[in-house]
């Protein structure tokens, strides 16, 4: 690795130049924002380290791509991997600047710090002190968009079909534990149309509220027996969940509802098939809705995120395991892990960071993470990329 390294600044300039560079995603286009120059900085970043960067636009997302950079040679080798894009914020409830790093009570305050940022510049460091190592095998950093939102980025990795590596590591939010599965996501939004009319006669309309309401009870039997059919012992929470979030309907008291819009989420346990609960999602919807006399809608936000269970005595899980003396686990929320197993790597996520600092006001990374992490990205680049045995 004979580099340029001196250029490369320290990790808290590193982390301040990222936090300081928007890339909020939302499904709502008039908060959504790109995340090219957080992509560029990471791309100028590792070509100063000698890594051969490709950068990658996202079909139909204009400012948003990916990043791949590799350092040697071979598909046998280690990925290291995260999100670039940060969920919306409401600053008011921020007590700081949310795009200025701030420094107080031993922790790094900024949006993204924590959900992901603050993993790209532990990456760099560690590479930066390993300079002069030879590499057997490749080491290759992957930078994503829209995770927050779509996770195209992670979609559009395998639609190429790269990188390819044996061991990947998604660098999110677990405190350094090792996450061997999390649950998969379903998000959509089930519309239904009536008629409206005056409130003194309800045969004058179709009342959309009253048909939602029938929808509902059906959701929450569909609930139930999808909680009796899956239940896996690995999670805190071992069932499959549906969480009706959000209900929008009618304009006024003395008007019949004549349309109602309910937004759901439901958590998928592995194994289980997200094409199926979503037609079984649709069905149920549409059963009521013919009793109801009205007409409906079933939209996901984005596709399914997919389960994820991988290996949990693999290699990887088990090093990064006896390395951090925790136990493998596993977490409710979603992340790119079920992308990088289908290009068929053993895949593990491990991160610094609290998921409960993630959009969160006052996000922040504690500085005690810090080295430890540089410590575990070290002990896997010189285990699955320098080292003779793998």
């Amino acid at each position: 690795m004979n580099t340029p390294h001196n250029r490369l600044p320290d990790f808290e300039e590193l982390l301040r130049m990222l936090v300081a560079t928007p890339s909020v995603s939302c499904t709502n286009p008039d908060v959504d924002q790109g995340n090219l120059d957080v992509i560029n900085h990471l791309a100028t970043w590792l070509e100063d380290l000698g890594f051969a960067a490709e950068v990658t636009p996202l079909p139909g997302r204009p400012g948003k791509g990916n990043l791949v950079a590799t350092l040697g040679e071979g598909d046998d080798g280690l990925v290291l991997a995260g999100h670039t894009d940060t969920v919306p914020f409401d600053e008011g409830a921020w007590g700081s600047d949310p795009f200025s790093l701030t420094v107080r009570d031993d922790a790094f305050y900024g949006l993204g710090t924590c959900d992901m940022k603050g993993f790209f510049p532990l990456v760099l460091e560690t590479v930066r002190e390993l300079r002069g190592r030879d590499l057997k095998r490749a080491l290759t950093i992957v930078a994503t968009g829209d995770e927050e939102s779509s996770m195209a980025g992670g979609r559009l990795l395998v639609e190429r079909g790269k990188p390819r590596a044996r061991f990947a590591v998604i660098g999110e939010p677990t405190g350094l534990t090792p996450v061997y599965a999390h649950k998969g996501m379903i998000m959509l939004s089930i519309r239904l149309e009536g008629h409206t009319g005056h409130s003194s006669n309800p045969d004058l309309g179709c009342n959309a509220l009253d048909a939602m309401q029938r929808v509902m009870g059906a959701l929450m039997q569909f609930r139930g027996t999808l909680a009796e059919q899956h239940q896996h012992p690995g999670f805190e929470v071992t069932i499959p969940t549906m969480n009706l979030g959000c209900l929008r309907a009618g304009d006024n008291p003395n008007r019949i509802c004549g349309e109602a819009e309910l937004q759901i989420d439901t958590r998928l346990l592995p194994g289980m098939d997200a094409n199926a609960v979503l037609e079984g999602i649709h069905q149920l919807v549409s059963e009521e809705a013919a009793r109801s006399g009205v007409s409906f809608d079933v939209k996901p936000f984005y596709p399914p995120v997919p389960p994820f269970e991988g290996q949990r005595d693999g290699d990887l899980v088990r090093q990064l395991s006896v390395w951090s003396g925790h136990e493998p686990q596993t977490v409710a929320f979603g992340t790119e892990a079920p992308f990088y197993q289908s290009l068929g790597m053993e895949t593990v996520v491990f991160g610094p960071g609290a998921i409960d600092q993630a959009h969160q006001p006052d996000e922040f990374l504690a500085m005690s993470q810090i080295n430890p992490g540089k410590q575990a990205l070290t002990y896997c680049i010189n285990r699955y990329c320098i080292e003779e045995a793998a």
